[in-house]
């Protein structure tokens, strides 16, 4: 059994910590510094949690859109991806990758800026 907390448990804390009684206590450069660093601590419990499944799926849809082989990593998919683009063996008539290239950009926009505009929009336009 594994009774220690998580990485996201302890990042959260952190944060917490940094929120609620370091920020309020902080002025000028340092307050500027503990949003940052606060900033920073969403965004890698934003990875935390959302990162392996959207890796997962985007290995999923380039498996299927490259025909390639299950066992094949993700970094490797993409280069192939980015090769057969340059190429021009693949475009955005080819069938899949405009939304494979959707889909990727809006996972990574939500862990890297939930609050950006364009999200918003591409979230509505999905449906």
């Amino acid at each position: 059994m594994h009774d220690a907390p998580s990485t996201a448990e302890l990042v959260e804390a952190v944060k917490r910590f940094i929120d609620d009684t370091a920020s309020p206590q902080l002025t000028g450069h340092a307050a500027f510094h503990a949003r940052v660093a606060s900033n920073v601590l969403a965004t890698i419990l934003r990875e935390l949690e959302q990162r392996p499944g959207a890796e997962a799926d985007e290995k999923d849809r380039l498996i299927a859109l490259l025909g390639a082989d299950v066992d094949t990593p993700l970094d490797a998919l993409n280069r192939e991806l980015c090769k057969r683009i340059r190429s021009g063996n693949m475009d955005l008539s080819t069938d899949g990758l405009l939304d494979h290239l959707k889909t990727t950009t809006i996972a990574q926009l939500s862990v890297d800026q939930p609050r950006y505009s364009g999200l918003a929009l591409a979230l509505q336009s999905r449906g």
